[in-house]
């Protein structure tokens, strides 16, 4: 969940990686009573997120700027339309730019390309989800811009639930454990609320997953026809989470085969960023 406390203490390091002395330019170059209104607009169409991520850079460089979100996070825009908008100090306005733009442009496009996936989907059961491939530290951000094109959020960190991929299952397989064994055991000591999921590559890993009691069975990488023969097998048994292989051309038909979720690693690794610009006018 993306809080205020999150935004302010990353924004914070954000203008203070981009100016820790302050903006040279705009100090030395700008009169210091010289006022401004600065409108975000949208150069393509999208959907928006980081409304209040884009406030921010700029209430915490100068509190005394006004600023006004037009659209919430959400929302779809066209090219041209004018997003948000801010007025006061030029020095300010210009000082926080990059920054707000920065986050707005990397949210923003996070949103869009999720979108188009959630519209890839359209009339199937299946929901698409993000995955942990988010950039270091601004995780809270990049899933909320998820969430905020329509998506789903997957477990928020290793702390949140089990989830038994490959490498777990090979450690276990050397080791001499039986898995269904080791999943019974390990649902006996973990609380009643949290959520196991297992991750397989193969069919005939479905049994011994079911046997366990896994709450998610995650098929990767697995063929069409694969999909449909394990959501067969698994049934009602369990959530069936497909992943690997997914992109805009793929995942309409994987959705088909009868998944209920999708978890889509290029939503945050891969989005590119929407072109927004920060248009000024002089008062």
């Amino acid at each position: 969940m993306l809080t205020h406390a999150t935004i302010d203490r990353v924004v914070g390091a954000a203008l203070e990686e981009d100016a820790p002395w302050g903006d040279l330019t705009s100090t030395t170059l700008l009169p210091a009573d010289a006022t401004a209104t600065a409108d975000l607009v949208a150069r393509e169409p999208g959907i928006f997120s980081g409304g209040e991520v884009f406030a921010t850079a700029f209430a915490r460089t100068d509190p005394g700027l006004m600023i006004d979100l037009h659209v919430a996070d959400g929302d779809e825009f066209a090219a041209g339309d004018a997003l948000a908008s801010v007025s006061g100090a030029a020095r300010s306005i210009l000082t926080a730019e990059r920054v707000a733009l920065n986050f707005a442009q990397r949210m923003s496009g996070i949103a869009t390309l999720t979108a188009a996936y959630v519209a890839a989907v359209a009339g199937t059961q299946a929901r698409i989800a993000d995955t942990r491939k988010t950039t270091p530290g601004l995780r809270a951000f990049e899933r909320h811009a998820v969430v905020s094109g329509g998506g789903r959020n997957h477990r928020y960190s290793l702390s949140d639930a089990v989830m038994a991929k490959d490498n777990h299952l090979a450690v276990l397989t050397r080791s001499g454990l039986d898995l269904a064994s080791a999943l019974r055991d390990a649902l006996s000591r973990l609380p009643h609320t949290t959520h196991v999921v297992v991750e397989v590559d193969r069919l005939d890993q479905i049994p011994a997953v079911l046997d366990g009691g896994a709450h998610t069975v995650l098929l990767d990488n697995f063929s069409l026809d694969e999909l449909r023969q394990g959501v067969a097998l698994i049934g009602d048994r369990a959530i069936v989470e497909a992943s690997g292989g997914v992109d805009l051309d793929t995942v309409g038909d994987i959705a088909r085969c009868g998944v209920d979720v999708i978890s889509v690693g290029a939503l945050t690794h891969s989005a590119r960023a929407l072109d927004l610009g920060l248009d000024l006018r002089i008062d």
